[in-house]
């Protein structure tokens, strides 16, 4: 049986492509290489499949000739990067408080990673992996993955953080020079893990970003997000699709499924077992983009139409008297209305 591709998301995505600008490499061009949409790259919202991110590892390994080249990572850090999660780390009283977030809301970054934390009496650990999907994972993703958590550690607490011990499980490098000048402490390969082993006293101090009320702000967002990504993955990832193709115009069932590596009748089948059809997943796309489209004042309506994919702007005007009982124009009113008595 044919099934969803395991996912990661475009931020984590945008970090890698900004890790493998350091050595020269342009993510956009391998991905053309690799026969990969590189619409996605642009997509802020967008799900690229882990197997075709292993291809990219592996294509940019040969074209740099740098087998650490994930350990650019930590020279990349951007909180967006994590989106909601990283925001959520930081607001979070402590690291120990913060990874415990990452590893609550980890798959909104990847389906594929696995991070757990292992408390010690005087220890933390932090332990990596990247599952494969169909390919085995590249270990330069889950090198990159350690590489951005201790630099967040260091950026966080503005501190030149050093783990007691980084292990990998991996045999050892011919040139380990990028590992020690990254993680300055004790390496251990061929170790049953990949992991940082951190001091817990460390982890558990106070930082001073943060904030109980926008911690508790980004865990009703990131929980919100997590039940809606694990009860519908599939619908999820569609609609996900769905906005990314609209603008080009109404996306046809098969290129959807064809974006998402499934056939047509694969995504019929799995659409139907979370309880909705391609055509009502469709329009409801379309109505919920309609409504945000429609308080940005800087958009005209027939710019909203063309983005909403109707190909003549009568035919959004139809749909939306038939989904809210009156015309776009009129909507607008009320809702820039009601904006201006609330200032």
């Amino acid at each position: 049986m044919e099934r969803a591709s395991r996912t990661t998301s475009a931020g984590w995505v945008s970090a890698i492509g900004h890790a493998l600008a350091v050595d020269g490499l342009d993510i956009a061009a391998l991905f053309r290489e690799l026969g990969l949409d590189t619409d996605v790259l642009t997509d802020p919202d967008a799900r690229i499949s882990q197997d075709s991110m292993t291809r990219v590892w592996h294509l940019a390994v040969e074209r740099s000739g740098n087998p650490a080249i994930g350990l650019n990572m930590a020279r990349v850090l951007r909180p967006g990067h994590f989106s909601v999660v990283g925001y959520s780390l930081m607001s979070s009283r402590s690291l120990r408080e913060g990874f415990g977030r990452v590893v609550r809301y980890q798959r909104l970054i990847g389906e594929s990673s696995d991070m757990m934390m292992q408390i010690e009496p005087d220890t933390c650990r932090l332990q990596f992996a990247i599952h494969g999907d169909r390919l085995p994972a590249a270990l330069q993703s889950v090198e990159a993955a350690m590489a951005y958590a201790l630099a967040f550690c260091r950026w966080m607490t503005a501190d030149p953080i050093v783990p007691i011990k980084a292990t990998f499980a991996r045999s050892e490098p011919q040139d380990v020079a990028p590992y020690r000048a990254l993680f300055e402490c004790p390496l251990e390969f061929d170790a049953p893990a990949y992991s940082l082993l951190m001091s817990r006293q460390l982890m558990e101090a106070p930082l001073a970003t943060a904030n109980d009320s926008l911690a508790k702000l980004h865990d009703r967002f990131a929980g919100d997000f997590l039940a809606r990504f694990e009860s519908d993955p599939v619908t999820h990832q569609t609609r996900q699709v769905l906005c990314r193709l609209l603008p080009q115009g109404e996306p046809k069932r098969q290129t959807v499924a064809s974006a998402m590596n499934m056939s047509t009748r694969t995504l019929q089948r799995r659409l139907q077992e979370e309880g909705v059809s391609f055509q009502q997943l469709l329009e409801r796309t379309r109505r919920e983009l309609a409504l945000q489209y429609l308080g940005q004042p800087q958009l005209t309506l027939f710019e909203i139409a063309c983005m909403l994919g109707f190909a003549d702007p009568s035919n959004f005007f139809r749909a939306f008297k038939r989904w809210f009982g009156l015309p776009p124009g009129q909507y607008r009113e009320q809702v820039l209305q009601d904006q201006s008595e609330e200032e």
